[in-house]
């Protein structure tokens, strides 16, 4: 009897044994299937990179309170007026800016030939080596600052993409763009990716244009697309208005944040005349970008390039082509009689 009973209880056992041996097979099964469908993940992420990024506003903590503002865009959002600076002189400038922007002396002029027209660059073909340095998804509270100093260190103007939701929380550093001398355009109001109705197109680069024009006196005729997608409605609204939409030759990928000397390495090894530098001073933490633009500074000058806004960049390249079409009017034309003499 006792013979039995401990071969039952050893029965139940090996089958205990066996089913635990079972279950943790299984739990190692789904734990591997798991990581590989993480990694899947990860991995298309990577490859969508920019596209799938999210645009990060600033910490709620350090945004001045407003009654007005909402977490969700509203379908004719509030424009705030500009924050009178403290400064006398700045608002001097601002006053001035209020001033001429009821007369539009202040608009953004760019050749005709470019208005409504999509490019990553501008072919240059003269010796000059001319780079336009990009700047997305501000104002920022610390890094759209930073970068203004070594911009200044450095007497180099650039241009800012702003993004309309910050741009309503921190007037006075647009302000301060303009002041500095930088170019500014529209990079829509919310960074938003997905498909939209032509009227949310309408409304993602008209709001954010009206609210450029109240602040700065400046009414933008440059676009970017957020992500660069063509495709989600903003882009044929832009092209349709006579926009010229800016895209990009070199892009840093710092919206990843990389190390800084990858950073410096990213856009290096694009860099070309008559191109355009991707780099972001909103829309998340960009300490890489801050510590990275004074050592791609440097190794530019080394290469001998020269720093343009936008604009200038466009203007350098109608400057080149009227000079080639005042030489090719001015070159004489050999008649067929003239040729006929020179052969006898």
């Amino acid at each position: 009897m006792f013979f039995k009973v401990g071969k039952k209880f050893s029965d139940w056992g090996l089958a205990l044994a066996v089913t635990s041996v079972g279950v943790l097979g299984l739990l190692i099964l789904y734990w591997q299937l798991s990581n590989d469908r993480v990694a899947t993940l990860q991995d298309k992420q990577n490859i969508s990179q920019q596209k799938n990024r999210k645009y990060n506003l600033p910490d709620k903590a350090i945004i001045p309170k407003s009654s007005d503002r909402g977490d969700q865009q509203q379908s004719s959002p509030t424009i705030k007026q500009a924050i009178k600076p403290t400064n006398p002189s700045l608002s001097k400038v601002i006053a001035e800016w209020e001033k001429a922007a009821k007369t539009e002396i202040f608009n953004v002029i760019i050749p005709a030939s470019f208005k409504g027209q999509v490019l990553k660059e501008v072919k240059l073909s003269s010796k000059e080596k001319a780079i336009a340095l990009t700047f997305d998804d501000g104002p920022w509270p610390y890094s759209t600052l930073k970068i203004l100093e070594i911009l200044k260190k450095d007497n180099i103007k650039a241009t800012f993409f702003m993004v309309g939701q910050p741009l309503q929380e921190y007037p006075q550093i647009a302000q301060q763009v303009v002041l500095d001398g930088h170019a500014v355009a529209n990079h829509t109001w919310s960074h938003r990716y997905r498909r939209m109705s032509p009227a949310d197109a309408a409304r993602e680069v008209e709001d954010t244009e009206a609210l450029i024009y109240k602040i700065t006196g400046l009414k933008p005729a440059i676009f970017r697309p957020p992500g660069g997608i063509m495709t989600n409605g903003v882009v044929d609204y832009a092209k349709k208005h006579k926009y010229f939409v800016a895209m990009w030759s070199s892009d840093s990928n710092d919206y990843s944040r990389p190390s800084v000397p990858r950073l410096v390495r990213n856009v290096m090894k694009n860099a070309k005349p008559g191109g355009m530098v991707l780099m972001h001073d909103g829309g998340g933490d960009r300490t890489p970008t801050v510590r990275a633009l004074p050592i791609i500074i440097s190794q530019l000058k080394k290469r001998g390039y020269k720093f343009v806004t936008v604009p200038e960049l466009l203007d350098l390249q109608e400057q080149e082509q009227q000079v080639l079409a005042k030489k090719s009017t001015d070159t004489p034309t050999t008649n067929s009689s003239t040729s006929l003499n020179t052969k006898k």
